[in-house]
């Protein structure tokens, strides 16, 4: 199997589209889309040197996780500003301080995972407008979002604070050896280490040969894994996918085929993504066990046919 079945899509072949409103300025790629994604996202955005990424905002109920791939620049959160660079992780969680990026000289490169979770409205399209909790609100009338942000002005950005425990980087982070024999690799959790709570983002390392883990399919949480550098396999069921550093590979909850990651020549760094649900079964095909999350146990079962017993 290659790339061109459809499974695994690379970043630099995902058409991008060029963002302009006065200060925020850059090129969005919605590689979650491109990968087939259901319950979260994935967004890269290439911020323009000196401009910010979107309005200051905040969000109701999604948590958000960013990724710097590259270039250095500002987080702005709540009124206060801290420095960001290559290989740091932020979370910002619902109903916390609003916040943007800002890009340094050199621009900045970012990976923006999130949850997908619909909002309390309802659009009248007739109306023209949109139900929000108990009230309700204009909708489709006026200039763009992006347009009214950039008319507000400029940022006061103030003196560069401390950064807070929400921001770590990559480097901070002491890597933990997991899993056994020819599975065992190194992981950093990001998520956690940044204080993520709903969804988790860890940076993967394997050795050439090397697997993640068993192969495993989840009956809730979806992931997104993206590759960093290096070079290996993605395995689904009986086929293999070769993976090179850019490629984004997306696995929905329930679709009951089992996948891993395995490293090529040289080995193989990535990041994956995906939800912390506490409902979420988990299946070794191989083995035949299965893992129950939220009550942390594992068992062996012997899979029969529907009709088994009943006739």
């Amino acid at each position: 199997m290659t790339a061109s079945d459809g499974l695994v899509v690379n970043w630099n072949d995902v058409p991008s589209r060029a963002v302009e409103f006065g200060p925020i300025a850059g090129h969005w790629s919605n590689l979650g889309e491109a990968a087939g994604t259901v319950d979260t996202g994935l967004r890269r955005i290439q911020i323009a040197p000196g401009k910010r990424s979107t309005p200051v905002h905040t969000h109701a109920a999604e948590e958000e996780v960013f990724f710097v791939l590259a270039g250095t620049g500002l987080s702005y959160q709540g009124e206060s500003t801290y420095e960001v660079r290559q290989g740091d992780c932020l979370v910002h969680l619902p109903k916390a301080a609003a916040h943007t990026l800002i890009a340094g000289d050199d621009g900045l490169d970012v990976l923006a995972f999130s949850e997908r979770r619909p909002p309390e409205s309802a659009f009248l399209p007739r109306a023209c407008v949109s139900w929000l909790g108990p009230t309700w609100v204009t909708a489709g009338e006026g200039p763009h979002p992006f347009a009214r942000e950039a008319a507000v002005g400029e940022l006061e950005l103030g003196t560069l604070q401390p950064r807070p425990a929400t921001i770590v980087n990559l480097e901070e982070i002491v890597p933990k050896s997991e899993g056994k024999g020819r599975f065992e690799h190194q992981s950093r959790d990001l998520g956690r280490a940044a204080g993520s709570r709903r969804v988790g983002l860890r940076h993967v390392r394997l050795e050439a040969g090397v697997q993640s883990w068993p192969l495993h399919c989840h009956t809730c949480e979806e992931e997104i894994f993206v590759v960093l550098e290096g070079a290996g396999v993605f395995l689904l069921g009986d086929e293999e996918y070769p993976l090179r550093a850019g490629d984004v590979v997306a696995r929905p909850a329930g679709q009951g085929v089992a996948h891993a990651v395995r490293g090529g020549d040289g080995g193989l760094a990535y990041l994956a993504f995906g939800e912390r649900n506490t409902g979420d079964v988990i299946w070794y095909p191989k083995s035949k066990k299965l893992f129950v999350r939220g009550l942390r146990v594992i068992f062996r079962v012997e899979p029969v046919g529907y009709w088994d017993g009943e006739a």
